[in-house]
């Protein structure tokens, strides 16, 4: 057993991490901004699912039976699918190389949950309504409300300069691909001309932070890179969104 044991790490000896992802994947984006923050490009590759054969092919299904992204393949060749996983495993695997990432108070670890908690569970599941099809108008109007609800609560939150105080956290990371889409949508295709931190300051502090950052700034390149090839295949418009929005009706900028 001991001897299959040593033959199984020899094997696997000098193997990477590959997660498969895209620029504009929110879910993926936030796991980039974990290997670029803690420099763990000599772990980890970042690799296109086209390389293995797209999300639908039985490569891909093998590492992720839902076929959805991120996923972060193994040494061993199996898959671990879910950005919530992937990060905390991430923070757990390699808590030795750069920064922590994890707030160093009960409380502040406490924080960062709640707001991650937050955004999972109120934002994540209804942000389509930026970018998607949807039944009808009014659907989407509601789903512009209740971002602009959970923004006043994460603005509530935020401690400042970072969601938990003067160090960036998890909770940073987790939160900016999303903070990006809204950025960058909601002023150019719902009306938000003053823009999403009107009102919210200590947001509108933590997004300049986090632009100053450079592994973070590199990640919100990527995924404006993303949105902006979007906008050229004038997918706002294809979709019916713009359709939806000039609904005159609903509210589009609560």
């Amino acid at each position: 057993m001991h001897r299959f044991a040593s033959i199984v790490c020899s094997s696997m000896k000098g193997k990477k991490f590959v997660l498969y992802d895209v620029p504009v994947s929110n879910n993926g984006a936030r796991i980039r901004n974990l290997i670029y923050k803690k420099k763990l490009d000599q772990f980890i590759d970042i690799k296109s699912p086209m390389e293995i054969g797209g999300l639908r092919s039985e490569t891909y299904r093998q590492l992720n039976p839902y076929g959805k992204m991120p996923v972060l393949e193994m040494p061993d060749g199996s898959g671990l699918p879910e950005s919530q996983v992937i990060e905390s495993y991430i923070l757990d695997k390699f808590r030795d190389n750069g920064p922590s990432l994890i707030p160093d108070t009960a409380e502040k670890r406490a924080l960062a949950a709640l707001v991650v908690r937050i955004h999972d569970l109120y934002i994540a599941p209804i942000q389509g309504c930026l970018y998607k099809p949807m039944d009808s108008a009014e659907e989407r109007a509601e789903g512009i409300a209740q971002i602009a609800m959970q923004l006043d609560t994460i603005e509530r939150y935020c401690t400042g300069p970072f969601i938990c105080g003067s160090e960036m956290s998890y909770a940073d990371t987790a939160i900016m691909p999303t903070f990006v889409f809204l950025n960058y949508i909601l002023p150019r295709f719902f009306g938000w001309k003053d823009g999403i931190f009107l009102g919210r300051p200590k947001l509108g502090t933590w997004w300049d932070c986090m632009n100053k950052d450079d592994d973070t700034a590199r990640v919100i390149r990527e995924v404006e890179s993303g949105l902006e090839s979007w906008n050229a295949s004038n997918r706002w418009e294809e979709k019916g969104i713009l359709k939806d929005v000039s609904d005159t009706r609903f509210c589009w900028n609560p």
